[in-house]
């Protein structure tokens, strides 16, 4: 069965692309694995697929896939992507687009000079809605991990993650202590861990190591997360500037019970056709 796609990144965060609206893409966990593989597929460290909304006052319903196979709930990079491949593929026309995941609804705006501002929705804190087993919502919590006591803050960005505060993004035990909390016992659907060096009120590096990805070159929710974590601890004001592999990504939040605001780059590489029947 050949099917066209488009790969695309945000800030290096690369996917590809499918069209689902005009008929169905039969993806399975070992075909998404196949296609994610930089050796023997197309490459990506997510699959997103636009199709027909089921939700009442959306646009399109938008799915996502990590690289492992896996179906999740929210990507920020892949939703700006999303938003340029809509319009270019002349899905849609909207500036403002209401699109349906599985964390709930998201709402992009594309701007004059072709970025993509997502409204990112309200975070949420409380540990059940994350999930994460704790009793009580805390602002920063103690994790045991490898003999290690490490301080994180927690929260659902519509897809849970883990940020920590470290002096240097660098030398940050990214890819050795990241899958270990990815996959730590206190997070029953896993979680993304996120690495923060604050540079100033203004400006942070950030380095995440994805839920069934790995480290990636940028990840959006995971920006989100941190600027919301800083945030909350009094280290950060309402606009960030975060700098990650990848590029920058801008971040705004007004505080408790407001969405968080993304905007940055979406950028379409190339495009192709594949026999999903080979895979």
């Amino acid at each position: 069965m050949q099917v066209p796609f488009t790969k695309m990144h945000g800030a290096g965060n690369d996917f590809i692309v499918f069209n689902g609206v005009a008929r169905s893409i039969p993806l399975t966990p070992a075909k998404i694995r196949r296609l994610a593989d930089r050796h023997f597929g197309i490459g990506c460290d997510q699959i997103l697929v636009v199709e027909r909304p089921s939700a009442s006052g959306a646009d399109f319903r938008y799915r996502i896939f990590n690289a492992d196979g896996n179906e999740v709930e929210q990507c920020g990079n892949g939703a700006r992507c999303f938003a340029r491949f809509v319009r270019d593929k002349g899905l849609t026309d909207k500036n403002e687009i209401a699109v349906e995941t599985l964390g709930g609804m998201i709402y992009l705006h594309v701007e004059p000079d072709g970025n993509v501002r997502v409204n990112m929705g309200v975070p949420r804190f409380a540990p059940a809605e994350v999930p994460f087993a704790a009793a009580t919502r805390q602002n920063v919590y103690d994790l045991e991990v490898a003999g290690e006591t490490v301080k994180i803050s927690v929260l659902s960005m519509g897809n849970p993650h883990a940020v920590q505060v470290v002096p240097d993004v660098d030398s940050a035990a990214v890819n050795t202590q990241g899958p270990l909390i990815e996959k730590h016992a206190c997070f029953p659907r896993q979680v993304n861990a996120g690495y923060m060096q604050i540079v100033d009120r203004r400006h942070i590096r950030l380095r995440v190591y994805e839920r069934g990805a790995g480290e990636t070159l940028a990840c959006g929710s995971g920006a989100c997360a941190a600027v919301v974590a800083g945030r909350q601890s009094g280290l950060l004001d309402d606009k960030v500037e975060v700098k990650l592999l990848g590029g920058s990504l801008r971040v705004t939040w007004a505080g408790e019970g407001q969405p968080v605001w993304m905007s940055g780059p979406a950028v379409t590489v190339f495009e192709g056709t594949i026999d999903l029947d080979q895979l």
